[in-house]
């Protein structure tokens, strides 16, 4: 005989009682649990006013621009020296300063800029770090120029992209992990020349400073590297140590205990567990590629490290705007990049380009504000993902000596890279006056 379907639905009267009395605990307390289910959005949000009112109140950001003689003879490997001190503004952030007071680890902005096919380099660095760019620069390179200017950005219609300007920009990313690096400067050398001249090399940026001076007048192309400079807040050590052992396939060591767990042990089995002697290691046979690897872990592991970002827009006038144009920087990244270790790519999600298969009825929407997004974070100097955390990868000195540098006068086409003519000298001490 078939029972009616409501007997199945009937409740316990033991389940009304314990939800009548949940229900009584959340109305009761409803006001103290809350903070709780929203903590982690307070913490951000409270950290990001706090962070924003401190940057306000003693930051006052600064724009270098570098010129270089006509004959630039150090190696590139200078430029690496100059991250290294640079590295020097690194903070270390106590409770105190980081949740009461605001402060937070600043960085630097390395820019290349193409204004209208003319070629400037560019440091954007808070005001106080001034000293420490400029003496780093001019202990590598004393023929070299340093002059304060006014921030590019603000030379444009700040509206863009309008009837009158358009943009196409992306964000990008480390392709793989960032636990292995790009390949460096170091791996430009043309092996030909030698032993004609010790420091001929095959400068990375020789084919992205030509590309830029194909932009033409009512065109820009702005590329810009952000350097932070980390230590032990980020395990980025760590992480390539873990790598390194499990590409030599060495077990990691156990964690040591506690006298309170030894004492457990002895109180619960009446001995303590013996240690046991491991075999020693030895090490695997490991096949070239591998060797490869361990090799660029060990380069990489080796030298002061910064957490980067990077962010290309190219923007002009409609009757010249070409999208096309700005491919070069792509070859650029190619170019510094490997199969087998690091290397840099466009991150697709930021990318001014908008195909919708869906809601398609929304591209134009999504595309226009996607540009005005970019626009604005480049201004900005901010990451991809502000005010959330993400977006960014480490890189070591030497990696980015490779994206930025002052380029070498071997690079004789660029002719529209700005150099100093005359060098400037003070007058002799025994100068006779009047």
């Amino acid at each position: 005989m078939t029972q009616p379907l409501d007997q199945f639905l009937v409740l316990p009267e033991e389940l009304f009682l314990i939800l009548g009395f949940a229900w009584q605990i959340i109305a009761t307390w409803w006001w103290l649990i809350l903070p709780f289910l929203f903590l982690g959005f307070l913490k951000k949000q409270y950290l990001f006013w706090l962070n924003e009112r401190w940057y306000k109140k003693n930051v006052k950001p600064i724009l270098l621009e570098i010129k270089m003689p006509r004959q630039v003879l150090r190696p590139l490997r200078a430029m690496d020296e100059v991250f290294a001190g640079i590295h020097a503004i690194h903070d270390v952030i106590d409770f105190r300063e980081k949740w009461v007071e605001g402060l937070f680890q600043l960085s630097i902005s390395c820019e290349i800029v193409s204004l209208g096919g003319k070629v400037h380099f560019y440091i954007r660095t808070p005001e106080f770090f001034r000293d420490i760019v400029e003496s780093n620069i001019y202990s590598q390179y004393p023929d070299a120029e340093i002059s304060l200017v006014d921030d590019y950005t603000k030379h444009i219609p700040q509206d863009i992209p309008n009837k009158e300007w358009d943009l196409f920009g992306c964000n990008f990313v480390f392709s793989g992990s960032d636990v292995y690096p790009i390949k460096t400067y170091s791996k430009f050398e043309d092996e030909t020349q030698l032993e004609i001249h010790k420091e001929r090399k095959i400068d990375p940026l020789a084919g992205l400073l030509e590309g830029m001076t194909t932009i033409g007048p009512g065109e820009q192309f702005w590329l810009q590297f952000i350097f932070k400079p980390i230590r032990d807040e980020n395990p980025w050590r760590t992480r390539i140590r873990n790598e390194i052992d499990s590409i030599t396939k060495r077990k990691k060591p156990e964690p040591s205990k506690s006298i309170i767990q030894e004492a457990a042990e002895i109180i619960i089995s009446g001995q303590q567990k013996s240690k046991q002697a491991g075999p020693v290691f030895s090490g695997p046979s490991l096949i070239p590629g591998e060797i490869v690897k361990l090799d660029g872990l060990e380069e990489k592991i080796s030298k002061f490290a910064f957490s980067c970002f990077i962010r290309f827009i190219y923007l002009g006038k409609r009757e010249v705007f070409h999208k096309p144009k700005a491919r070069f920087v792509f070859g650029f990244f190619k170019e510094i990049s490997t199969e087998n270790l690091g290397g840099i790519k466009i991150w697709k999600k930021t990318m001014t380009k908008v195909k919708s298969v869906f809601f398609w009825f929304l591209d134009k929407r999504r595309l226009y504000l996607r540009k005005r997004k970019i626009f604005r974070f480049y201004k900005m100097r901010v990451p991809p993902l502000f005010p959330n955390p993400g977006g960014t990868f480490v890189i070591n000195t030497e990696e980015a000596a490779t994206l930025f540098h002052i380029p070498s006068g071997l690079i004789s086409s660029v002719s529209t890279v700005p150099r100093v003519g005359i060098k400037k000298g003070e007058a002799p001490l025994d100068l006779p006056i009047g």
